[in-house]
């Protein structure tokens, strides 16, 4: 598999653009920079996106950026805290893994179904997660960006299970 082969599973036009800047921004590198990343490029679908960096001493996450609709849909931001720190220890354990994933591989992910379950939000949508690295071959960061509905509102979900997780190795 391939990037391509991820960016042709996305639906969304808004996370479709922030792939296709993420492969932009890596030039002739494996995975771009955190610095690579332009918010101006990016432009309004900035609010879906957030970011982590990877802490290998520790094994965990810091914040590092949580859109407008990302903070919305958690009713607080997470900026500058450790994933540790904001998550619930059950939503931690089942995030912790896929974030890891992603920077390890490195590899891809791509979620549709019910993405906020796990927080007690019944929004269906889609998201996207991609690695980050300093020196363009190792990852130490995740570049994320999830769109929802939240027409059925706070407190609906009830399962884990809501969300159909894709990953796809970097090439």
């Amino acid at each position: 598999m391939s990037f391509q082969d991820f960016r042709d599973g996305i639906v969304s036009p808004d996370l479709q653009a922030i792939a296709a800047h993420w492969d932009a921004a890596r030039g002739t590198k494996r995975m771009p920079a955190w610095s690579d990343i332009d918010p101006v490029a990016i432009g309004r679908r900035l609010r879906y996106v957030w970011a982590w960096k990877y802490e290998r001493e520790t094994g965990d996450f810091i914040n590092r950026l949580a859109g407008d609709e990302i903070v919305r849909a958690f009713g607080k931001s997470p900026r500058g805290r450790k994933m540790t720190e904001f998550f619930a220890p059950d939503t931690y354990s089942a995030f912790l893994p896929w974030h890891q994933r992603v920077v390890l591989e490195p590899a891809f992910l791509h979620g549709s179904g019910k993405v906020y379950s796990r927080v007690e939000r019944n929004f269906t949508g889609e998201r996207i997660m991609l690695p980050l690295s300093e020196d363009g071959d190792s990852g130490d960061g995740v570049l994320g960006a999830t769109v929802y509905l939240a027409s059925a509102g706070v407190g609906a979900a009830t399962s884990f299970d809501g969300e159909k997780l894709d990953f796809y190795p970097l090439d």
